[in-house]
């Protein structure tokens, strides 16, 4: 093998972490034989580059896939200390690209050619025609290119440097958001660990009424929205109001994104747009246990990233975070207008907005969002209150799975709950796993009353029980709501799209329009699935199965139309 894996030890600044993945070393570096090299030769150009040249930096765009035909290449990415740290060096054989390379991301590392260097590069829009067509080498490509990512993440290589204050809102909302989106990055706590100090340029104090973010190619940021943050590293893809889409999905949980898989592995133009980042609610699931063909469960981050990457292997343009504001439907192409100004042309919608966690009618809660309320748990919120009493409100299966994920790490969990039992609203098996927890106390006819606390966290929760009217207060500085369903519908309002009396979206045959199909809105050409559907399952399954199936019905509506299809394909 041609990785120099004796040089890799100098990675002892991440060996801790990077002992996790040696027994996949193989996996993580592999070396092409010559007949797969042959079948990429097909693909791309040779570029060429002389010894000590960079083949590109940490945060600039890359060539595309290499392929090293000659020479060798280094690795290296900036550390927790701020300084460049070796990481591995590649030789002939072996390919330069991770998951970001389908859609053509910035480098998380920088690459330069340690000796004269030849390489068969593969622009993104060649590498996923190359994933699809050569099935034994594509398979192998991917499983490198996501492994990559995950160790990326897991060793802390690559990305920005986040530094602000643990009690800093900011702080937690872009490391979540950076989280969910699965791209790489570093946490620095300006409380406690003194390279916060030194890390920023020019920063010889850190505000901790901000989170500083310093980018791969120097530049520092201050508090950014999602938005900002994800425009200044790359992640956000350019949409040309120039390009008409097949279809166009507005939300990016398990419905969306399985459509997105359909649509474009059947050769659809498609384009994703989502206001915040993918999975929607079940990518806020510590765990699924019940969703069919994994026994032994799985996170919902995991499973919608998987079908985040599925969904780009084929072709479709994942916007992330962009905001569909309202849906315009009164000129033969559907327009859908972003927060930003910009139109998306579309042959035809598909609604996946899904719906969000109600926010109770409790002084002071709006306050408290991002410093103690919780509308999701991950590994960052469990690190937040481990050790720690915390309060779940909520009878759900999404609340079931934070209290059993939750109880791992606190010492208490308190669950309030409206009605008279779990069983009322949560799966059996969620049910009887909490009912196991040592830890865990469940409040029946319980409501959350008050919130108290600083300016700064929550320090103390007040709930009565509803028949008695006994109340009790408890010192609780993190609270998790997991309260009803409220459909993001808002941006229809204009558009004539017909929602019940619950604003959810109505769909199928009605007695004046009788040949609408299943999944069909009162819209021509614009369907709607998932949670934000009137009448829908709300399980990732059911949501995923109406994904897949709006696609048979969207093709069958694009012949109706006389648009032609397969159109031509858009690059990325």
């Amino acid at each position: 093998m041609s990785t120099n894996i004796e040089a890799a030890s100098s990675l002892r600044p991440h060996g801790k972490l990077l002992d996790g993945f040696m027994n996949r070393w193989a996996q993580l570096f592999p070396v092409l034989t010559a007949d797969q090299i042959a079948s990429i030769r097909r693909l791309g150009g040779v570029q060429r580059w002389e010894s000590d040249q960079f083949l590109f930096r940490a945060g600039e765009a890359r060539p595309g896939m290499c392929v090293l035909l000659s020479g060798r290449v280094s690795f290296t990415s900036r550390g927790r200390d701020g300084k460049e740290e070796f990481l591995v060096e590649h030789g002939p054989g072996e390919f330069i690209a991770e998951a970001g390379q389908l859609i053509g991301q910035p480098s998380l590392c920088s690459c330069r050619a340690t000796e004269a260097v030849e390489a068969q590069v593969l622009s993104p829009s060649e590498l996923r025609g190359l994933l699809v067509a050569e099935a034994k080498l594509g398979e192998l490509i991917m499983r490198t290119m996501i492994l990559r990512r995950a160790c990326a993440i897991g060793c802390g290589i690559g990305g920005p440097i986040l530094v602000g204050s643990a009690t800093n809102p900011d702080l937690g909302r872009l490391s979540r958001f950076l989280s969910r989106l699965g791209h790489p990055h570093t946490v620095l706590n300006a409380d406690t660990d003194a390279r916060s100090l030194t890390i920023v340029p020019g920063a010889g104090t850190v505000d901790t009424d901000a989170a500083l973010v310093l980018c791969p190619n120097g530049e520092v940021l201050r508090s950014p929205s999602d938005a900002e943050l994800s425009q200044h590293l790359g992640l956000t893809p350019s949409l040309v109001e120039s390009d008409i889409y097949d279809l166009g999905i507005v939300g990016a949980g398990p419905a969306g994104l399985a459509a997105a898989v359909y649509a474009a592995s059947e050769g659809l133009n498609v384009v994703v747009v989502d206001m915040e980042a993918p999975g929607g609610q079940a990518g806020q699931s510590a765990r699924i246990e019940n969703f069919f063909g994994f026994p032994t469960g799985i996170s919902g981050q995991e499973l919608t990233t998987r079908a985040f990457l599925q969904a780009q292997k084929f072709g479709a343009t994942i916007a992330i975070p962009v905001h569909a504001v309202r849906l315009h439907c009164s000129e033969p192409l559907l327009r859908l207008e972003t927060d930003g100004g910009q139109y998306i042309r579309c042959r035809t919608i598909c609604i996946a907005t899904g719906a969000r966690y109600r926010r109770p009618d409790i002084p002071e809660l709006e306050r408290f969002e991002g410093s103690g309320v919780h509308y999701w748990v991950s590994p960052i919120e469990a690190s937040l209150c481990a050790g720690q009493e915390v309060a779940v409100v909520g009878g759900g299966n999404s609340a079931g799975q934070a209290i059993v994920y939750l109880a791992e790490y606190v010492r208490h969990v308190h669950v309030l709950l409206r009605g008279e039992d779990l069983s009322a609203s949560m799966s059996h098996y969620l049910v009887s796993r909490i009912r196991s927890l040592a830890n865990v106390t469940v409040h029946t006819r319980t409501e959350l009353t008050s919130i108290g606390g600083d300016s700064v966290q929550i320090d103390r929760l007040t709930w009565c029980e509803r028949t008695t009217g006994v109340a009790e207060s408890h010192a609780i500085r993190h609270l998790f709501l997991f309260v009803g369903a409220v459909p993001n519908t808002a941006w229809l309002a204009d558009c004539g799209v017909r929602l019940d009396d619950k604003r959810f979206v109505i769909t199928g045959p009605t007695p004046d329009q009788p040949d609408r199909l299943t999944l069909e809105t009162s819209v021509d050409r614009v369907f709607a699935i998932g949670d934000v559907r009137a009448g829908s399952t709300k399980r990732v399954a059911a949501a995923v199965g109406q994904g897949a199936a709006a696609i048979a019905q969207i093709h069958l509506k694009l012949h109706q139309s006389g648009f032609a299809f397969p159109s031509a394909s858009l690059s990325i």
